[in-house]
């Protein structure tokens, strides 16, 4: 029984991730940590934990932290953390640069922890009903695969109501806007379900709704080791209202796809759609219910997460390589 702590109590840490450790057969929530008075105040209420800020004492009697804090603070936590004994389950992007990522994952290295970056939707139950048909060749040799994750995330967004620091549009502690949030989900699921590294990347961005520093769209083009396609929308402008979740990988024998099912909650549906006949489908996901964030605390408790630093560095980098190249006239850089 893995003895969680969470760094970081904002939305999605009180929304998804503490209920996803409460839930779990092989873990409990033990302490939550967060600076800020609100966010520890509604997290101890919610959650019935102390709420701490001083990281020594939130470390006491802790297994495993999971990071849900503003970017920009990722590597400092990682290695309090690391120091402290404790294995790492750290939010996306790893952080705003390598140099940080690359030290984040040397310090849970040299501590003998482990560290794993919480690329999610790959235990979102249609992500992996979706790779199984890929592993058993129903979809033939895959050409291509196609994302969009795209929301609306206009400056004053509150995700509660109430007073809200949106720091995902400060270049300085998100390190970026729509790309550097949303496309390291899109990059590792498309790696996951070619079981292949994606080699090659390419992208632009734009910044034409919001009123903000930060790129609020982009599009990206990436290339796999074997010569697979993939291409990703990104956005913060578009309409919620709108379709905007949407994932297709293509193959020579036939295309599955996959809608609502890009971001934190369970469900969506899953079509295949026959090459020869073009006839559709739907396809049948065990588990479809379960939370992706109660399939990854698990696994990760278990034991059983399957990523390494080097994949995690790697998909750090082309999410970079990306927010270089998309950078739209005027935005800022991280400082």
């Amino acid at each position: 029984m893995v003895r969680w702590g969470i760094a970081g109590c904002g939305w999605v840490a009180r929304d998804y991730v503490g209920p996803a450790i409460a839930a779990s057969a092989n873990g409990r929530l033990v302490a939550v940590y967060d600076p800020d008075p609100l966010s520890r105040e509604r997290a101890e209420a919610l959650f019935g934990v102390p709420a701490h800020t001083d990281f020594t004492a939130f470390a006491q009697g802790l297994d495993a932290v999971y990071i849900a804090a503003p970017n920009h603070v990722h590597r400092r936590l990682v290695e309090q953390a690391a120091a402290a004994g404790l294995d790492v389950l750290c939010e996306k992007p790893m952080a705003t640069t390598l140099i940080d990522a690359e030290a984040m994952v040397a310090a849970c290295a040299g501590a003998g922890v482990r560290y794993g970056t919480a690329f999610d939707q790959r235990f979102h139950a249609a992500h992996q009903a979706l790779r199984g048909l890929v592993e058993a060749g129903r979809l033939g040799t895959i050409t291509a695969i196609r994302i969009v994750y795209a929301c609306w995330l206009p400056s004053g967004w509150a995700p509660d109501g109430a007073a809200h620091d949106n720091w995902r549009i400060d270049p300085r502690r998100a390190g970026g806007g729509a790309l550097i949030d949303l496309a390291p989900h899109g990059l590792d699921l498309a790696a996951f379900l070619l079981d292949e590294r994606l080699v090659e990347i390419a992208a632009m961005g734009q910044a034409r709704v919001q009123s903000y520093a930060v790129e609020d769209g982009a599009l990206l083009m990436a290339r796999s080791a074997s010569g697979a396609l993939v291409q990703l929308h990104v956005a913060y402008n578009c309409p919620d209202a709108l379709p905007r979740r949407r994932l297709e990988v293509v193959g020579t024998l036939g295309q599955v796809v996959a809608v609502d099912t890009m971001g934190q909650t369970p469900g969506g549906t899953l079509t295949f759609i026959d090459a020869g006949t073009g006839l559709p489908s739907p396809v049948d996901v065990p588990g479809a219910e379960r939370s992706p964030f109660l399939n990854q605390v698990e696994a990760f408790a278990a034991g059983q997460y399957p990523f390494t630093g080097s994949h995690d560095l790697e998909i750090m980098a082309l999410v970079l390589q990306a927010q270089a190249q998309a950078k739209p006239p005027g935005m800022q850089d991280a400082a």
